[in-house]
């Protein structure tokens, strides 16, 4: 911690003293509970110690809570707000979020949160189109025999491999 600022210094960089932190974060023994393994968020993932498939510790990443419930609150919003706008400009726009969301948040381990943020997006848009006026209620198999084959949203990917 002594030597680290003097090199943010070289680039021009400064550490704020507060919010920095150097911790242990090594590979588990295998004798803690779940709960005594420490994770730490980072650039918008959780960061945390898990098995593999194959038993051997890694490290694992996942969106973190609060930055999933504000991207999903925000496109509930945004889908209220539009959902007069014409259908196409709608799923281009939906589309374009999600591209976003998932060219960030797309790394291994986080297929999940990638799943449910396309599924609450789909029941977003279908509830608010649904209620752009008092006769037309958009049922799910409509919705998912029309729109989502007409003009469907991009469905969740890895990007990154790290």
């Amino acid at each position: 911690m002594e030597v680290l600022p003097k090199r943010f210094e070289k680039y021009g960089l400064t550490i704020h003293p507060t919010k920095t932190q150097c911790f242990d974060y090594s590979r588990p023994t295998g004798k803690e509970s779940p709960a005594d393994i420490k994770t730490l968020n980072f650039l918008g993932l959780t960061h945390y110690w898990a098995k593999s498939r194959r038993g051997a510790w890694i490290i694992k990443r996942q969106t973190q809570r609060e930055r999933q419930k504000r991207f999903m609150t925000r496109i509930w919003e945004w889908c209220k707000k539009h959902r007069h706008d014409p259908i196409k400009e709608q799923r281009e726009r939906l589309s374009s979020k999600l591209r976003g969301y998932n060219q960030y948040y797309g790394v291994r381990s986080n297929y999940k949160a990638l799943e449910a943020v396309y599924e609450h997006t789909e029941r977003a848009w279908r509830y608010w189109l649904s209620r752009r006026s008092q006769k037309s209620l958009i049922t799910w198999k409509s919705f998912s025999e029309k729109l989502k084959k007409l003009l469907p949203l991009p469905i969740p990917r890895l990007v990154h491999s790290i």
